[in-house]
């Protein structure tokens, strides 16, 4: 059985559900109080599939402002990225899909061309049937992005697919 260490990093702005997508994906469980990652914490995945142990670690990393200095560092050594924004109809919904571009290029800048997801978070909040992924397919395409999935932590409504793309990316190179 060969074995790979992956690191992945979780990135978007704050209050749009991180750390809440990796407790349901490595945990299955979700906390209804926010609770504020100061700089990073770390979660552990490991799958068994195809004959191999694939050991992944996620890196949530705090999208506040405040936290802006401790980035570079986090990112080291990241072979993919999560990127999170939240569906909401809100400033925070409408502010953090505004952000994704930025948040995209600062992965870029330290991490290189490594595989992206765009996790549009919180679905559960809002009509689905009413969601316009028009313009954010487009992104996705032009930035050659692995995926895009509407997610919510708190019902676990395609979290596992979301995270297993990313996860048969890293296999599949």
């Amino acid at each position: 059985m060969s074995k790979f260490k992956f690191k992945i990093t979780v990135i978007g702005d704050g209050f749009v559900g991180k750390t809440s997508l990796i407790s349901k994906f490595t945990q299955g469980s979700f906390q209804e109080e926010y609770i504020k990652t100061i700089g990073a914490q770390f979660s552990e995945y490991i799958d068994d599939s195809n004959g191999d142990r694939w050991k992944l670690f996620f890196w949530d990393i705090a999208g506040q402002d405040e936290f802006h200095f401790l980035r570079p560092a986090f990112y080291r050594s990241s072979v993919a990225s999560i990127i999170v924004f939240s569906l909401e109809e809100n400033d925070l919904g409408r502010d953090s899909f505004k952000h994704v571009s930025d948040w995209h290029k600062e992965i870029k800048k330290f991490c290189g061309e490594i595989p992206v997801i765009l996790f549009g978070n919180k679905v559960d909040l809002v009509d689905e049937s009413r969601l316009n992924d028009e313009k954010i397919q487009k992104y996705v395409k032009k930035n050659n992005f692995v995926d895009y999935y509407h997610t919510s932590a708190k019902t676990g409504q395609n979290v596992e697919n979301a995270f297993k793309a990313i996860i048969e990316e890293l296999q599949n190179k």
